[in-house]
Protein backbone atom coordinates (compact mmCIF):
# COMPACT_ATOMS: atom_id res chain seq x y z
CA UNK A 1 0.00 0.00 0.00
CA UNK A 2 1.87 3.39 -0.62
CA UNK A 3 2.29 6.05 1.59
CA UNK A 4 0.61 8.95 1.88
CA UNK A 5 2.44 12.65 1.64
CA UNK A 6 2.33 12.67 5.09
CA UNK A 7 4.24 9.74 5.99
CA UNK A 8 6.32 10.56 3.19
CA UNK A 9 7.42 13.07 4.36
CA UNK A 10 8.28 11.86 8.50
CA UNK A 11 10.20 8.92 6.73
CA UNK A 12 11.93 11.84 4.75
CA UNK A 13 12.96 13.37 7.85
CA UNK A 14 13.94 10.86 9.76
CA UNK A 15 16.29 9.14 6.52
CA UNK A 16 18.08 12.97 6.30
CA UNK A 17 18.02 14.20 9.86
CA UNK A 18 17.98 10.65 11.90
CA UNK A 19 17.16 13.18 15.33
CA UNK A 20 15.78 10.21 17.26
CA UNK A 21 19.06 8.75 17.52
CA UNK A 22 20.93 12.19 17.81
CA UNK A 23 20.25 13.94 21.33
CA UNK A 24 21.74 17.01 19.96
CA UNK A 25 19.16 17.71 16.88
CA UNK A 26 15.75 19.26 17.50
CA UNK A 27 12.94 16.41 17.38
CA UNK A 28 9.86 17.89 16.02
CA UNK A 29 6.71 16.94 18.28
CA UNK A 30 3.68 19.35 19.02
CA UNK A 31 5.23 21.05 21.69
CA UNK A 32 8.54 21.78 20.05
CA UNK A 33 6.02 23.26 17.46
CA UNK A 34 4.05 24.98 19.75
CA UNK A 35 7.40 27.07 21.11
CA UNK A 36 7.88 27.81 17.61
CA UNK A 37 4.55 29.09 16.39
CA UNK A 38 5.25 31.03 19.71
CA UNK A 39 8.50 32.35 18.65
CA UNK A 40 6.97 33.40 15.52
CA UNK A 41 3.99 32.03 13.46
CA UNK A 42 6.09 32.38 10.05
CA UNK A 43 8.90 29.49 11.95
CA UNK A 44 6.93 26.82 10.57
CA UNK A 45 5.84 26.54 6.91
CA UNK A 46 4.25 23.55 4.91
CA UNK A 47 3.06 23.25 0.48
CA UNK A 48 0.34 21.05 0.37
CA UNK A 49 -0.37 19.82 -3.03
CA UNK A 50 -4.23 18.47 -1.74
CA UNK A 51 -2.69 15.08 -0.85
CA UNK A 52 -0.84 16.43 1.85
CA UNK A 53 2.38 18.09 2.45
CA UNK A 54 5.18 18.03 0.12
CA UNK A 55 7.71 20.32 1.81
CA UNK A 56 8.29 21.32 5.07
CA UNK A 57 10.38 24.47 6.77
CA UNK A 58 11.42 25.41 10.10
CA UNK A 59 12.94 28.59 11.02
CA UNK A 60 14.35 29.73 14.46
CA UNK A 61 14.90 33.31 14.94
CA UNK A 62 17.49 33.54 17.95
CA UNK A 63 19.86 36.40 19.08
CA UNK A 64 22.95 36.78 17.63
CA UNK A 65 25.04 35.16 20.93
CA UNK A 66 23.31 32.12 20.94
CA UNK A 67 24.42 31.53 17.12
CA UNK A 68 27.43 32.75 17.82
CA UNK A 69 27.44 29.34 20.62
CA UNK A 70 25.85 27.10 18.09
CA UNK A 71 28.01 27.78 15.40
CA UNK A 72 31.18 27.52 17.46
CA UNK A 73 29.99 24.07 18.25
CA UNK A 74 29.59 25.19 22.25
CA UNK A 75 26.08 24.49 21.98
CA UNK A 76 23.93 22.32 20.70
CA UNK A 77 21.13 22.59 17.95
CA UNK A 78 18.52 21.92 20.70
CA UNK A 79 20.14 23.97 23.45
CA UNK A 80 19.85 26.55 20.51
CA UNK A 81 16.39 26.31 20.90
CA UNK A 82 15.82 25.68 24.37
CA UNK A 83 17.94 28.66 25.09
CA UNK A 84 16.21 31.08 22.72
CA UNK A 85 14.15 33.66 24.64
CA UNK A 86 10.63 34.52 24.07
CA UNK A 87 9.37 38.24 23.12
CA UNK A 88 13.09 39.14 22.67
CA UNK A 89 14.37 40.96 19.27
CA UNK A 90 16.27 38.24 17.57
CA UNK A 91 19.23 39.34 15.30
CA UNK A 92 19.82 35.97 13.18
CA UNK A 93 17.98 33.06 11.46
CA UNK A 94 18.43 29.42 11.89
CA UNK A 95 17.49 27.31 8.59
CA UNK A 96 16.70 24.57 10.58
CA UNK A 97 15.60 22.21 7.82
CA UNK A 98 13.27 22.33 4.60
CA UNK A 99 12.33 19.29 3.40
CA UNK A 100 10.92 18.69 -0.29
CA UNK A 101 9.45 15.09 -1.56
CA UNK A 102 11.83 14.31 -4.16
CA UNK A 103 9.09 14.56 -7.36
CA UNK A 104 8.42 18.31 -6.38
CA UNK A 105 12.08 19.27 -5.74
CA UNK A 106 13.84 22.04 -8.18
CA UNK A 107 10.52 23.73 -8.45
CA UNK A 108 11.11 26.01 -6.45
CA UNK A 109 9.03 25.26 -3.91
CA UNK A 110 11.01 25.35 -0.66
CA UNK A 111 12.78 28.47 -2.38
CA UNK A 112 9.24 30.09 -1.80
CA UNK A 113 8.09 28.88 1.91
CA UNK A 114 11.31 30.07 3.24
CA UNK A 115 11.21 33.37 1.58
CA UNK A 116 7.83 34.29 2.23
CA UNK A 117 8.74 32.85 5.92
CA UNK A 118 12.15 35.12 6.12
CA UNK A 119 9.91 38.00 4.97
CA UNK A 120 7.07 37.91 7.74
CA UNK A 121 9.90 37.54 10.17
CA UNK A 122 11.90 40.06 9.46
CA UNK A 123 9.25 42.68 9.42
CA UNK A 124 9.29 42.29 13.01
CA UNK A 125 13.08 41.21 14.09
CA UNK A 126 15.69 43.09 12.83
CA UNK A 127 17.42 39.87 11.45
CA UNK A 128 20.92 40.28 10.23
CA UNK A 129 22.52 36.89 9.15
CA UNK A 130 21.05 33.54 8.22
CA UNK A 131 22.86 30.73 9.11
CA UNK A 132 22.93 26.43 8.74
CA UNK A 133 24.33 23.09 9.71
CA UNK A 134 23.91 21.43 6.22
CA UNK A 135 23.60 18.16 6.07
CA UNK A 136 23.75 17.56 2.51
CA UNK A 137 25.35 19.27 -0.62
CA UNK A 138 21.47 20.19 -1.85
CA UNK A 139 21.36 21.82 1.44
CA UNK A 140 24.23 23.53 1.70
CA UNK A 141 23.70 24.95 -1.89
CA UNK A 142 20.17 25.52 -1.25
CA UNK A 143 21.00 27.50 1.66
CA UNK A 144 23.64 29.72 -0.60
CA UNK A 145 21.07 30.19 -3.25
CA UNK A 146 18.57 31.36 -0.37
CA UNK A 147 21.05 34.07 1.18
CA UNK A 148 21.96 35.65 -2.12
CA UNK A 149 18.30 35.82 -2.95
CA UNK A 150 17.49 37.45 0.43
CA UNK A 151 21.01 39.56 0.53
CA UNK A 152 21.94 38.14 4.24
CA UNK A 153 25.21 36.63 4.83
CA UNK A 154 24.95 32.93 5.25
CA UNK A 155 27.51 31.12 8.15
CA UNK A 156 27.99 28.07 8.50
CA UNK A 157 28.45 25.40 11.48
CA UNK A 158 30.85 22.94 10.84
CA UNK A 159 29.90 19.40 9.90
Amino acid sequence: MPKNNFQRMIALAEEVFDSKKDSNQLDINPEVMERLLRIHPATISEHDDGNGPVAWMILIPTTANLRDEFLAQKISEKELFEKTPLDTPYEALYLCSAMVLEEYRRKGIAQNLVTKAIESIRKDHPINSLFVWAFSKDGDAAAEALAQQISLPLLKRPK
